[in-house]
């Protein structure tokens, strides 16, 4: 995403509102006070681990559930308690919810039928939904006559037949393979943007929200951890969980020394960005593996760069990136990645290298 769209996005009115809204189920907290808006047009992903609060705020936002506390509101109108049907939002589902008895144009058609749309307008709106996720053609079929993928862009040409001011999917691509998961989120993504309609996206997978999203609100434990567009949770985490839920970090922990200084307690002192920490504190630092040179061990670091010496442990050859692994003297193993050239050449485990980052590429975390 880019920052002028990141700009645009703040400059538009809210699709929705969330004002300290809250879920418990008896004793226990599903979802803490929260307070969340999302952007008319944009791609929100809502993203965390099972038990994070996702599908619970998903299902407030829905209708499926009422807050314990606090109000919803869609645009400047208070939803809080009003019914489903009211609420003009569409949802499309990981189990498809198709009706095996009916074909995949009367599976379409069902939301237009129960708003009691003439005959000829249902015909018109199915058949541009079902070109629009390129099944034209496949009106008669029913649902087992249909892959998974196929199953899937019925479920979404259903939901956007009836042009709802907001689709919501939850895990809508968990059951499909690696290769269609891919093709489908590209299909989504360009979906969205045909429509220019508000999506709410519902995934406990980081690849798919880092590569689908404008932004992602990253939830743990029944809260926000993290809102902010996927380079912003990448490269700028506020806290540990977003750091290691997001991708792979290398994380040391040591002390502030100064307003840019952190001493690691494996030794040596490293320049980070300039933050306002009191001087003493107990922290970590964060450097991503991809932001890890490697270079041979004779060399001397560039000037302002921090640098770690060590010994290749472990390489992974995966594809365009290898992973490879470094023990420090005292067995510390930071992990740095490099575009594979020719596989694994020249980082075989056993060779000393030296390693080094610029401190812009490095974030002090406080919890």
């Amino acid at each position: 995403m880019t920052r002028d769209r990141v700009n645009q996005l703040q400059d538009d009115e809210a699709a929705i509102t969330l004002e300290n809204v809250s879920m418990n189920f008896g004793t226990f907290t599903a979802l803490r006070p929260t307070d969340l808006k999302v952007k008319s047009g944009e791609f929100l992903t809502l993203l965390g681990p099972s038990g994070s609060g996702k599908s619970t705020l998903l299902n407030l936002i829905a209708g499926s559930l009422a807050p314990t506390t606090g109000r919803i509101l869609l645009g400047g109108r208070d939803i809080t308690f009003a019914p489903p049907r009211e609420r003009g939002i569409g949802m499309v589902f990981q189990n498809y919810a198709l009706m095996p008895h009916m074909s995949v144009f009367e599976n379409v058609a069902y939301p237009l039928r129960i708003r009691r749309e003439p005959k000829d307008v249902i015909g018109k709106k199915v058949h541009d939904a079902l070109a629009r996720v390129g099944l034209e053609g496949f009106d008669e079929r029913k649902p087992k006559q249909m892959s998974g993928g196929q199953q899937q862009r019925v479920g979404i040409a259903r939901c956007i037949v009836y042009s709802p001011s907001i689709i919501m999917m939850d895990e809508p691509l968990g059951a499909l393979d690696k290769n269609l998961r891919e093709q489908m989120q590209d299909e989504i993504k360009r979906l969205h943007t045909d429509l220019g309609t508000t999506f709410i996206y519902v995934t406990h997978d980081q690849e798919e929200a880092l590569n689908m999203s404008d932004r992602i609100c990253l939830m743990n434990v029944g809260g926000i951890s993290q809102l902010g567009t996927p380079d912003e949770l990448y490269f700028e985490p506020r806290n540990r969980f977003v750091a290691e839920f997001i991708g792979e970090s290398n994380l040391i922990s040591g002390r502030i020394t100064g307003r840019d200084r952190f001493l690691a307690n494996i030794g040596g002192e490293y320049a980070v960005p300039s933050r306002e920490i009191a001087v003493g504190q107990e922290c970590r630092l964060m450097i991503r593996p991809e932001r890890l040179m490697m270079s041979s061990p004779e060399n001397e670091p560039a000037a302002g760069r921090n640098s770690l010496r060590g010994r290749i442990i472990d390489t992974s050859f995966i594809g365009g990136m290898t992973r490879i692994q470094v023990e420090m003297a005292d067995g510390m193993v930071v992990t740095s990645k490099a575009i594979s050239e020719h596989g694994r050449a020249g980082v075989q485990a056993g060779t000393e290298v030296l390693l080094e980052w610029d401190p812009v590429n490095s974030v002090v975390l406080t919890d």
